[in-house]
């Protein structure tokens, strides 16, 4: 049982105007008329597009990307993997052998030990040095800490009472030149103002502040009378412009564009939607046409050449490949294996004429000795050796 959705939450339908229905219809004839040819040549495009891809590009996208390996890539890995990294591992060994060992040896058996040895003069000689320093610089204080105590003396008995006298005569000095300053002072700030500041204030009271008064009075009303003649001027342009321009033009955009504008917005809103619908429908039919000529293609092309390659290419293909290409392969193996065979006797023909030559020019090579049970002293061997849990050993046995 479906449960239907409540009055709140039904979707309210779009109420739609006589224009919209008036315009919906012939708009969307039109736009199917000229949208279905367009959709199928882009649908056509677009198999043959796929087609080009997967038959033509990719291939040859592979077979680019595989020369430009083999023409561009491959002799460096080549060259880098047999000739460089060789002769760069043979160039290390031979620097190791060259520089490193004989480095080593010098720092170990040359420096180090002269290093320690110059070390070693290095402390005596300082030791030494140090030694004499201590005893000459002894000397130097003991003569320093004599001259310092004369000189002590000296200060006690004259230069104290002599700095004493001379801070007494300038003090006096100072005080005397402190009240000639002050006095000076005191006589040019009366000056000062009594003969600057006193006739400036009277000059500010009595003529400056009331001319400049007078001036910015002045130039208040003058103030007042510019922004009366400006704001009169202002407001006669405004009303001007307001009548001549500003209310026809609102008119035309009420009247006119508004209007104007409403119908080519349901207009262009219905184009909108007939290509929409338009491109749906003809991908529709395009996908009908498509069908119908692959079908076409399929029982025309398709299934006679199945057909011949079902009936009459692989029963050939078997009979050639049992007839013609396995007995040749069979001959190829066998002509294969006895190459092999000879190569492998050849081989071993010239393995065994290599080692007579060299018996006979460096004679046998020599056996190695059998390991005997004791030395020629009557000591036991490395087998007769003595084990914890034997009793043969020189603790345990009797």
């Amino acid at each position: 049982m479906d449960l239907e959705k409540p009055p709140a939450e039904r979707p309210v339908p779009r109420a739609e105007g006589c224009l919209t229905v008036a315009v919906r219809l012939p708009v969307r004839i039109v736009v199917l008329v000229l949208v279905v040819p367009v959709r199928m040549a882009w649908d056509a495009l677009v198999v043959v597009g796929r087609l080009l891809r997967d038959t033509v590009l990719r291939p040859a996208g592979r077979a680019l990307l595989w020369v430009a390996w083999a023409v561009f890539v491959w002799p460096w890995v080549t060259l880098w993997r047999y000739a460089v990294v060789p002769v760069a591992r043979t160039l290390g060994r031979l620097g190791y052998v060259l520089l490193v060992v004989p480095a080593a040896w010098l720092y170990g058996r040359v420096l180090t030990p002269l290093g320690h040895a110059i070390a070693w003069t290095a402390r005596g000689t300082g030791a030494a040095l140090a030694w004499l320093c201590r005893g000459v610089l002894g000397g130097l204080g003991r003569i320093l800490r004599g001259i310092g105590a004369g000189l002590g003396r000296v200060s006690a008995w004259l230069l104290v009472p002599v700095g004493r006298e001379l801070a007494r005569l300038l003090k006096g000095v100072g005080i005397g030149l402190a009240a000639a300053v002050l006095g000076v002072y005191e006589a040019v700030v009366w000056l000062t103002r009594y003969l600057i500041v006193v006739p400036a204030r009277w000059l500010y009271e009595w003529v400056l502040a009331p001319v400049g008064r007078a001036v910015a009075w002045t130039a208040r009303g003058l103030g007042r009378l510019v922004r009366m003649i400006f704001i009169g001027i202002g407001t006669g342009l405004y009303w001007t412009l307001r009548v001549l321009l500003v209310l026809p033009a609102l008119a035309v955009w009420r009247w006119v564009l508004v209007p104007v504008g409403r119908v080519l917005a349901v207009v262009g809103r219905e184009i909108v939607e007939a290509l929409g619908h338009a491109w749906r429908v003809a991908g529709h039919l395009s996908l009908a046409a498509g069908r119908f000529l692959a079908r076409l293609f399929r029982t025309a092309f398709v299934e006679p050449a199945r057909w011949v390659y079902r009936t009459v290419l692989t029963p050939l293909g078997h009979v050639v490949r049992d007839t013609v290409l396995r007995p040749a392969a069979e001959a190829a193996r066998s002509v294969g294996r006895v190459t092999r065979q000879t190569l492998e006797a050849a081989r071993e023909s010239a393995r065994q004429t290599r080692a007579d030559v060299r018996r006979i020019l460096f004679g046998t090579p020599r056996e190695p000795e059998p390991l005997r049970p004791a030395n020629h002293h009557g000591e036991p061997g490395a087998a007769a050796a003595r084990t914890l849990g034997s009793s043969t050993t020189a603790l345990t046995k009797d």
